[in-house]
């Protein structure tokens, strides 16, 4: 029988996800009954389910996967999307970590302990994160310290401490670095003055000295519940004190000072509106979507919209309007359409690329095509071919050479782009879809 697990879920004896017609599941094997009865005897279980930090599931009495090692199979809630610390902007990363916390501590006052905590565990439903391992917990054992404490830091708290003093994303660090920065490379790239950061000191310089420690942080004394308790209450303070270091933006003020006037805002509503309701939709994905105008407003109750931009700053922006309004139908990503997120991990398969978990019922590319055509050096067809590539159905928008952005775009290089003119435009795309409505 061939092996029905997702490529992604193959390290943990504990258990493995799987699909099965369309649906996700997560099997839980015989090693992990004990730990997985506790979880859901304990009341931890219920606590973060009521505190909906944690995905929940329901248990089917029946062995799907056909192993010989099933103890349980779980069908949890689908996610709409899923995502990778990668394309989170900084505030996305400091509540995955603050929310990864959250879950340590009530576990801890359950008897339970979590026994990894990559980023990895989190994804974003409905507006906010929520916690997806249900294998990450085991029986908590005081006297023992926290064995996930460096993976946490690597994983969350390096980044954050990287990006609040340095002017880097720290989210392409995490690219490369899929399983967490190591302490000795974050200790290089912070610089001298962070030191003076007591948290910094902690958790950066002190494990950077400790490469070959057996325990994390090189802790070798007696270890209880109170201690546990006031490391995370520290890892938490540091989270929550951390700022990004601004770094410049060039888009993220699109909407409100380099577009000529409300009412060419107006008409613009007025035309996709009225180009949406020319078709069904439950899924969208708006790319470019800066400051996420046009997801807000073509979002209705009862579909889900991907909000990816270049610009950090602008999902930032987003995101802060998402989580403030309690918006649970947007998720905004920092991702570039020009070059997204490529498939990693084991054999290519562990973590898909963007364009792999991408498949839309309807696309939006508004005030796109000139920097894919123009600063990237896209053809048109190329840029056909994606978007055929995400969705059948396509609202995209066509900026002449006379708009002011695209002049701007032309300040510092020469036109080379003869064929960048509507016609040629419109053929492109025909290769690949019919053009239903065009409107000026």
């Amino acid at each position: 029988m061939s092996n029905p697990q997702n490529p992604s879920s193959f390290k943990d004896p504990s258990g493995f996800v799987f699909k099965k017609d369309n649906l996700f599941y997560r099997q839980v094997n015989k090693v992990y009954s004990g730990d997985y009865d506790l979880l859901m005897s304990s009341g931890l279980y219920d606590d973060l389910i009521g505190k909906k930090i944690l995905l929940p599931h329901v248990e089917i009495d029946e062995n799907l996967s056909g192993s010989s090692q099933w103890y349980k199979t779980l069908l949890p809630e689908q996610l709409f999307f899923t995502t990778y610390p990668w394309e989170w902007c900084f505030d996305q990363l400091k509540d995955a970590a603050l929310l990864t916390l959250a879950v340590q501590k009530k576990a801890i006052r359950h008897g339970m302990i979590l026994k990894d905590a990559t980023s990895l565990n989190v994804q974003f439903q409905n507006g906010k994160p929520v916690f997806i391992d249900t294998l990450s917990f085991e029986k908590y054992d005081p006297t023992k310290p926290w064995v996930a404490y460096r993976q946490f830091c690597e994983c969350f708290l390096f980044p954050l401490f990287i990006q609040q003093y340095r002017a880097i994303e720290s989210r392409k660090l995490l690219l490369a670095w899929a399983d967490g920065i190591p302490a000795e490379i974050a200790k290089e790239l912070l610089p001298w003055k962070s030191n003076f950061n007591l948290g910094v000191a902690l958790h950066v310089s002190l494990q950077s000295k400790i490469k070959t420690a057996k325990k994390d942080a090189g802790y070798k004394g007696e270890f209880d519940q109170g201690k546990m308790l006031q490391l995370v209450s520290n890892l938490e303070q540091n989270i929550k004190r951390c700022t990004p270091k601004k770094s410049k933006t060039v888009w993220s003020n699109y909407y409100d000072e380099t577009i000529c006037s409300g009412s060419y805002l107006t008409e613009k509503e007025k035309i996709v509106r009225a180009f949406a309701e020319q078709t069904s939709f439950k899924t969208i994905i708006d790319v470019g979507a800066n400051d996420g105008h046009f997801s807000k407003m073509i979002s209705g109750s009862d579909c889900s919209v991907v909000a990816i931009d270049s610009d950090a700053a602008c999902i930032k922006n987003l995101y802060e309007f998402v989580r403030g309004n309690k918006v649970r139908n947007i998720l905004p990503l920092v991702v570039d359409i020009a070059n997204p997120t490529p498939s990693t991990g084991f054999n290519n398969l562990e973590r898909p690329s963007f364009l792999d978990r991408s498949h839309f019922d309807l696309a939006l590319g508004l005030a796109l095509v000139h920097h894919l055509a123009i600063a990237k050096n896209i053809p048109f067809d190329n840029i056909a071919r994606l978007f055929r590539q995400i969705s059948d159905i396509v609202i995209i928008e066509f900026i002449p050479k006379e708009d002011p952005k695209v002049v701007q775009l032309f300040e510092h290089r020469k036109d080379i782009f003869s064929d960048y003119n509507l016609p040629s435009f419109e053929k492109a795309f025909e290769e690949y879809f019919t053009i239903i409505s065009k409107e000026k």
